[in-house]
């Protein structure tokens, strides 16, 4: 049989097609390597090997990972586990060595920055093998242990290494045994969290500080007795609570105490400890410390607090911060009466006249309006003087005495034993004469918690005169410091109504007065 052979052309076309597709394939490889790389110096190596035609020679990555303090000082310190898997490489002759070290970070998820590295060089094949000192440095979660085995590390031909368990993955046997040590590692990770939990409720329920860590102001941290000390700052903390029931606001307290801001002001109001209580998870445990305030002081600041920001979400739009926004009421047709720019000036005009028709009283109404700046000041001003009158004794006159309350609470409490021995008398013997008795003092406890309810709601509401009547003894002092928002607060709390008539006459009815009193001051021709 004849052997054709193919000419010298065709020979030299071939090796041009084969020389063209290898150019190719170089080409895609590269683009390929790049592809998805944030940084230019990992994606360095690659680009040599494929372009230059230089071997590039993977590294053996050493994840090192340390969660706390006490870790480092059970052994697992960053220079501990640093030195012993240097020592380890050393033996097996490995120089290209990277470490990957991720200090203060939990082991129960991947979301750590030298761990995401980790990965990302290993997805790239830049990595021969993985060491770490022990398998729950790499991670506490058996989940994530075995993503890192199983879809991170083997299909990139990466070798995994636990020097402290003799671990290799290079074996079916040594990946049975991973999977079986991370589940122990999850374990442990669990059991940790179980036991801080457990050890930090008994602190707690004991009376003893929950930790060193966020220690309330005024508080130190006795280690020795495990529980707060008053230290310097502590005679602040009952001056402010005072100032803020006096009127002030958080951040004007801020910068007489020296503190940071409004914030730590409302966080040293909010906070229960200062009565003697530790919280934790939402429930409160008697401690051993000294308390700084009592329980009534406490409580009012809550009060306080909330008034304050309900006072403050109501106010809102160009109202915001006008003085008397509300308040003011037309004393000719009784409709309400509203801010309005009034050429340079700011006017209180009659809603008849500007506002809408479900706010008309009387569209011929003569009161024409006031101009804002003028009654603005004579509310103040009235205000300021009143404050100025108030004796201690008149202040005192004004505290009404508990004892009716505190009468009807004991006759609640003993109303509610004798209906506990009731029922207890009825298990042991059912009669009619009982079922009656029973129906007689259910229907007297809920008479006297009518009654109770009643009267909280007298003394909720005398004790709120009398704050607001300190709060009025004392405007001259705190009204400079006020802003414009906290001033229209005060006045919202001291003033309930302001009539104004179209011949000049205010009246200004205020909040501050019992029923016996008078609650009214008439000024001519304002």
């Amino acid at each position: 049989m004849q052997r054709t052979y193919p000419n010298e052309r065709s020979i030299m076309a071939t090796e041009r097609k084969k020389k063209k597709i290898q150019e190719e394939n170089k080409r895609t490889k590269v683009k390929e390597s790049t592809k998805g790389t944030n940084s230019k110096s990992q994606s360095l190596p690659k680009l040599q090997e494929l372009m230059g035609g230089k071997s590039f020679e993977k590294c053996v990555a050493c994840y090192v990972r340390v969660s706390t303090d006490a870790q480092a000082e059970q052994g697992y310190s960053i220079p501990d586990q640093t030195a012993k898997l240097q020592a380890f490489c050393t033996v097996k002759g490995w120089e290209n060595v990277k470490f990957y070290t991720d200090p203060g970070f939990s082991g129960s998820n991947l979301n750590r920055p030298a761990m995401q590295e980790m990965i990302a060089d290993a997805k790239e094949e830049r990595l021969k093998a993985v060491i770490v000192f022990k398998l729950d440095r790499l991670s506490r979660s058996q989940k994530d242990t075995l993503y890192l085995i199983e879809d991170v590390f083997l299909p990139n031909d990466v070798d995994f290494v636990s020097i402290s368990e003799a671990l290799d993955t290079t074996t079916p046997y040594g990946r049975a045994m991973i999977g079986i040590l991370s589940v122990f590692a999850q374990l442990e990770r669990e059991n940790i969290f179980m036991r801080t939990r457990i050890g930090m409720l008994g602190r707690v329920s004991a009376g003893y500080w929950r930790g060193g860590g966020n220690v309330p102001f005024g508080y130190d941290y006795d280690k020795p007795s495990k529980s707060l000390v008053p230290n310097a700052d502590s005679i602040k903390v009952p001056q402010i609570f005072d100032f803020y029931l006096k009127g002030y606001s958080c951040q004007k307290i801020a910068d007489m105490f020296g503190l940071c801001n409004e914030l730590h002001v409302r966080n040293i109001l909010k906070r229960h400890t200062y009565c003697g209580f530790i919280n934790y998870k939402g429930k409160d445990y008697p401690g051993f410390h000294p308390p700084l305030i009592d329980e009534e002081t406490f409580l009012r600041a809550a009060v306080e607090m909330e008034r304050r920001g309900k006072n403050n979400l109501s106010i809102s739009g160009e109202n915001k911060y006008y003085l008397l926004t509300g308040l003011v009421h037309c004393g000719d047709c009784g409709a309400r009466m509203r801010y309005m720019k009034w050429g340079k000036y700011d006017k209180i005009i009659c809603y008849s006249h500007t506002g809408k028709e479900h706010m008309i009283r009387d569209l011929n109404c003569p009161n024409m309006g006031i101009r804002a700046s003028e009654l603005e000041k004579l509310v103040v001003s009235k205000l300021l003087g009143i404050g100025s009158s108030f004796s201690p004794e008149e202040l005192e006159k004004k505290k009404k005495p508990i004892s009716a309350l505190e009468l009807l609470e004991k006759r609640l409490k003993d109303a509610t034993t004798s209906l506990g021995h009731l029922y207890d008398l009825y298990a042991t013997a059912p009669d009619s004469v009982l079922v009656s008795r029973i129906r007689e003092i259910r229907e007297q406890i809920s008479t006297l918690e009518k009654q109770i309810a009643d009267e909280e709601q007298y003394h909720s509401r005398d004790g709120h005169i009398q704050r607001t009547c300190e709060k009025v003894q004392r405007i001259g002092d705190i009204w400079p410091s006020l802003t414009p928002m906290e001033r229209q607060t005060l006045i919202r709390d001291c003033v309930d109504k302001i009539i104004v008539y179209h011949d000049g006459r205010v009246e200004i009815f205020y909040s501050f007065y019992t029923e016996n009193e008078s609650k009214t001051s008439k000024e001519e021709g304002a």
